[in-house]
């Protein structure tokens, strides 16, 4: 979520491109754009979520019951599994015009196969600290079309942002009230706070200015305009009605998803409105901790722990409660974090070879 922090990378990648002596040759030009690229600290981002994740999951592990859980994934369909990985997807195309339409307010053209290529490849980094993903997006944009990161990466913001408001849509549908109530009323200040600050002109003049008088930071002022230009352009509110819409009926795909895998495990112990609650609600914990890649650990934990309560409402014993809400869980993110991770690999090892082979051309 929403989800957030990707602009770190953009002044470095820029920095080393204009740090290119006029004469370099060809080759010379092609290995530091190489070496500049996000993906050359892929290994290193995604080394560091995958060990927490380990961790995260042998947490888990360790709080339900072993054999309990070894059974209820055992005996899960794998078509299961396929059908919550298959509305994962259609979740990613039904926001995907939102990311063409942003991009055309930042005034980018991109062929369609193209533009949904980088769109997938944002979510290899999924688990990488700081959501260094979507910033590949921007680099992504820049190497084919050129466009300057500083007015590509506001739509990182615009995204996350609407995918927040899309969470909190779909938390009013699930329950009108519940457990852990700060997080939506934490996540709808944020919301709100941000909104006025990025629609505000005034604001837009007065952080400008302010970081063009830093001595270290005043070179990023120029780009900090753009930015904030192309920010307020997609966070208008004839768009942010539309990309909050989609975003709502994206998501609530995954929670589709969810309620079909917890149906399996626990068949009829939890309604629809409850994994739906149960999974947003995790979900906008998770991105308000943005620290941690793909909300790890926040998310999981949260997600298990209103399963749990919802199954044991629905009478489940409190042991088979807890083992099957862990399964879940865990069966969870395999359909939606690491399916994303996979698919966003998979794209962006086409883009990387269909990219070189354009410029061996």
């Amino acid at each position: 979520m929403p989800a957030d922090h990707s602009g770190e990378l953009a002044p470095r990648d820029d920095a080393r491109a204009e740090a290119a002596a006029p004469g370099a040759t060809a080759a010379a030009a092609a290995a530091e754009a190489e070496r500049s690229a996000p993906w050359s600290k892929l290994g290193r981002g995604l080394g560091f979520g995958i060990l927490l994740a380990l961790l995260v999951y042998a947490g888990l592990l360790f709080w339900g019951d072993f054999d309990g859980i070894a059974r209820s994934v055992r005996a899960l369909d794998p078509r299961v599994a396929l059908v919550a990985c298959g509305l994962s997807f259609l979740n990613y195309c039904v926001r995907f015009p939102r990311w063409q339409r942003y991009l055309t307010l930042v005034d980018v053209r991109l062929p369609r196969g193209t533009s949904f290529q980088i769109y997938l490849a944002g979510l290899a980094l999924t688990v990488s600290p700081g959501k260094m993903g979507e910033a590949l997006k921007s680099w992504l944009v820049r190497a084919v079309d050129g466009a300057p990161i500083a007015r590509t990466a506001p739509i990182v913001l615009a995204e996350r942002f609407t995918d927040l408001t899309g969470f909190l849509v779909l938390i009013a549908i699930g329950s009108a009230a519940g457990e852990y109530a700060w997080v939506p009323f934490a996540a709808s200040a944020l919301v709100v706070s941000m909104l006025a600050l990025v629609s505000s002109r005034r604001a837009e003049v007065y952080v400008v200015e302010l970081v063009s008088r830093l001595p270290l930071v005043a070179p990023l002022a120029p780009r900090l305009a753009v930015a904030a230009s192309s920010t307020r352009a997609l966070l208008a509110p004839r768009e942010l009605v539309l990309a909050t819409a989609l975003a709502t009926l994206g998501w609530s795909l995954e929670c589709c998803g969810a309620w079909w895998v917890v149906d399996a495990i626990a068949p009829g112990a939890a309604s629809w409105l409850q994994v739906t609650y149960a999974f947003a609600l995790a979900a906008v914990a998770g991105a308000l901790a943005v620290i941690l890649p793909g909300g790890l650990g926040v998310t999981e934990g949260l997600l298990g722990a209103l399963l749990q309560r919802a199954l044991l409402a629905a009478g489940i014993a409190a042991e088979a409660a807890r083992a099957s809400a862990v399964s879940a869980t865990l069966v969870i993110r395999l359909c939606t974090l690491w399916f994303a991770m996979a698919l966003g690999l998979l794209a962006l090892g086409l883009f990387r070879r269909q990219h070189r082979r354009a410029e061996a051309r």
